[in-house]
């Protein structure tokens, strides 16, 4: 037992200081893309600190293989290049035997993470969905897609050809005033910007290089064109302030709902395309029977599907019909099929991402003793190879399920069975033998002076 404490103690400190680290970096990296969405928006620290907070819970996802392999790495790797493997060995202790306890929490890590992944992830992402959609609605620019008229301004009409959101400007616009029902007012400018006032309370849109062609209603009696390098409108910011949504406002996707509540609806989905099969099915075999003997009893189920086909007194218009009503069916089955496959990978990628704690001890282990090397450098660069390995499979898997070329299963396990696959074969040679990977030559890429932090 002090041996195994020993080793799960070896453990602890990498592990939450790799996951710390790795927290800190996936925090900045956040932050950098929320930059534009937090700056210059008024928002209160309390808000922003929400945003911030709520992002942590798909970081902590990420972050806990990622710190279990690190910590993996440098524990084993500490052991074997201070010699203590070599003497836990010559006092009976096998490899096995020592990765045993460190096999035992990862599982404990696993079962936190699948816990973490379907009670707490699924609220924070749609508590983040909904204040992201908040925030955006105090952004003028979001209000404007390119090539559709946005009538969120009140009295205003804006058609704009081009956004650029870092700074708030546009090209080629066109605005309809409204305001003022005896005239129709049409405003074009070939490049503006939009931005809040200091106040936040008003709208204010920059325009260059325009021309303003008003016409009098209802008369039509006169119509004017005034030309003009640079034109201020100012409105009200109603509707742009920052308001607080309900959390039932937006409907839940699919990151946004545990397992349990997936399985749910696929359980639904999957009755609903039974009954599409089924009905296809009693109207292609009523067809078939009709063409053999000319009669075929009609389901009372298909009643209304019936006499819509035998509204049709052409036999030829009625075929059409039937195709195309069986068109329409088959059209929506694949789209609920889509839906299915759609949520069985999500339902997969919640425990798939967890157990991958578990995986990367077993590749972790091996191949921390024969690196023989316990600094953090080191453990980060191999875990940083086999993450980004890790990760491209389950993004691929998870295109190739979508898109019916592998089950969801095999598409969101495939990564954890090859690189477990991986580690039992590391695993067995170093069991058999004494292997070590030479792992100096990176030093070279690197001045002298900085070496002292890579040593064990």
């Amino acid at each position: 037992m002090i041996l195994v404490r020993y080793i799960l103690k070896m453990h602890l400190a990498p592990f939450f200081g790799s996951f710390f680290v790795l927290m800190s970096l996936f925090v900045l990296q956040s932050l950098m893309k929320l930059m534009d969405q937090l700056l210059g928006k008024g928002l209160s620290g309390t808000v922003i600190f929400e945003l911030i907070f709520l992002n942590l819970a798909w970081i902590v996802v990420l972050t806990l293989p990622m710190a279990v392999l690190v910590s993996t790495l440098m524990a084993f790797g500490k052991l074997a290049s201070q010699n203590e493997l070599t003497a836990m060995k010559a006092g009976g202790m096998s490899l096995s035997k020592m990765m045993l306890p460190v096999l035992i929490s990862s599982l404990a890590v696993t079962w936190f993470a699948i816990e973490f992944n379907n009670k707490i992830l699924p609220e924070a992402n749609h508590q983040l969905k909904t204040l992201t959609i908040d925030i955006h609605r105090k952004k003028p620019t979001l209000s404007l897609t390119p090539g559709l008229i946005s009538q969120d301004l009140q009295g205003y009409s804006i058609l704009v050809q081009e956004t650029f959101s870092e700074n708030n400007s546009f090209k080629n616009v066109s605005i309809v005033d409204h305001r003022n029902p005896n005239s129709y007012s049409l405003i074009t400018a070939k490049n503006g910007s939009i931005k809040f006032s200091p106040d936040y309370k008003k709208i204010i849109l920059d325009l260059h290089e325009g021309e303003i062609h008003e016409l009098t209603l209802p008369e039509y009696s006169s119509y004017r064109i005034v030309k003009f390098n640079h034109q201020l409108i100012t409105t009200d910011a109603e509707g742009f302030e920052f308001i607080r949504s309900d959390e039932n406002t937006f409907s839940r996707g699919d990151r946004e709902l545990s397992a349990s509540a997936m399985q749910y609806i696929v359980d639904s989905l999957n009755v609903q395309a039974s009954t599409i099969k089924d009905r296809i099915n009693r109207i292609s075999n009523y067809w078939n029977e009709k063409l053999k003997t000319g009669s075929a009893k009609i389901d009372t189920k298909d009643k209304i599907v019936w006499e819509q086909i035998i509204s049709f007194t052409d036999a030829r218009s009625q075929l059409q019909m039937l195709n195309t009503l069986i068109e329409n069916e088959n059209y929506f089955l694949n789209s609920i099929e889509l839906q299915i496959l759609s949520y069985e990978v999500e339902i997969q990628k919640k425990y798939s991402i967890p157990f991958a704690c578990f995986v990367f001890v077993l590749i972790g282990a091996p191949l921390g003793v024969m690196i023989r090397r316990g600094g953090f450098g080191v453990a980060a660069t191999i875990s940083l190879i086999f993450f980004v390995i890790y990760w491209a499979s389950l993004i691929g898997g998870e295109k190739l399920a979508d898109r019916e070329f592998m089950s969801p299963w095999l598409g969101m396990w495939i990564a954890n069975i090859v690189i477990g696959l991986f580690g039992l074969i590391l695993y067995y040679r170093v069991a058999k033998e004494n292997v070590e990977i030479k792992f100096n030559w990176w030093k070279k890429f690197i001045p002298k002076r900085f070496n002292i932090y890579f040593e064990k």
